[in-house]
């Protein structure tokens, strides 16, 4: 009789099948992430092994390290595949129902967003009369809640002033050692952002005579991730604000809309979300937030129904 596969052997067969060249190279490193872990914490279990008890027991032991956000990004890997095991019926019954997700208690991490007076303060401060630079870059993603790597991969041609909107249908794969254009995180990223007027003549007049398919802000060098948020830091000492991650600015436009009473829908579609749950997720905090403020609003109106 065959012997049933080891988890970490299923795990590894499956994300080859399934997700590789069907996710970005960096989605694909965290499974690979995933394998590995998997290898460290489940080195001999078997697939007809696998229980919700021994399914929370590898649970359990990786969320002694790991704060729960990434133990929910195992998790989420896991079961997908697990799910397929089941419905190919390698398992007989589903070992992550009723899982329960744990973790270690949350590191000091950088201010997620800014107030919109803080962002204010920011945006005083940036340089925009000499030339290309790191400031346009943080303008642009304040104003449109880009992902680092579109807002690397926007090009002159992107950008349609008559109709104020900016259009992302490609990145740049900045972690190439030869960078170059690669696709969308997904199919929902590719979309047509609109821009406020004051931003159409800032980028218009930055654009003129530049190369139309050309990257705008990519020169002839490599770009770090780093390099940008050591000078975004700056910029934020200088204005006298949390400091903040470009990654961060995309979290505060998203913020700002919300508050500003624009609807999750189109919070999502403009942050090229493939689903709305990803934004209900990500901003759950905001969401709950302006739910309490409704609710205060709906009693008082109920109050005035004499």
């Amino acid at each position: 009789m065959e012997q049933s596969p080891k988890l970490h052997e299923y795990f590894a067969e499956w994300m080859q099948l399934y997700k590789r060249d069907a996710v970005q190279p960096i989605t694909y490193q965290k499974y690979e992430m995933t394998h590995r872990q998997l290898c460290r914490l489940a080195p001999d279990i078997r697939m007809n092994q696998i229980s919700r008890l021994t399914y929370q027991k590898i649970l359990n032991e990786y969320a002694t390290t790991h704060e729960r956000q990434t133990v929910m990004d195992f998790h989420r890997h896991v079961r997908s595949a697990l799910m397929d095991a089941l419905e190919e019926r390698i398992i007989e019954r589903d070992p992550t129902r009723k899982a329960v997700l744990k973790g270690i208690k949350h590191r000091k991490h950088k201010t997620k967003f800014l107030h919109q007076h803080e962002v204010q303060s920011l945006l005083n401060v940036l340089t925009l009369n000499e030339g290309v630079n790191w400031d346009y870059f943080i303008l642009l993603i304040s104003k449109t809640g880009l992902r680092f790597a579109e807002a690397l991969g926007v090009t002159p041609d992107d950008f349609d002033f008559a109709r104020q909107n900016l259009k992302i249908d490609k990145t740049w794969n900045y972690k190439a050692d030869k960078g170059d254009f690669a696709p969308t995180k997904n199919h929902a990223s590719v979309r047509n952002v609109q821009l406020d007027w004051q931003t159409v003549i800032q980028f218009s007049q930055l654009t003129k005579g530049m190369p139309p398919q050309q990257p705008i802000f990519v020169q002839d060098k490599k770009v770090y991730n780093d390099t940008v948020n050591h000078y975004l830091e700056r910029l934020c000492r200088r204005a006298e604000i949390p400091v903040i991650s470009v990654h961060g600015l995309r979290h505060t436009h998203a913020s700002l809309l919300l508050y500003s009473g624009v609807s999750i829908a189109s919070v999502a579609h403009r942050l090229g979300h493939s689903n709305m749950n990803t934004t209900q997720q990500t901003y759950l905090h905001i969401i709950q937030e302006l739910e309490n403020q409704d609710n205060d609003k709906v009693m008082k109106h109920l109050a005035s129904l004499i």
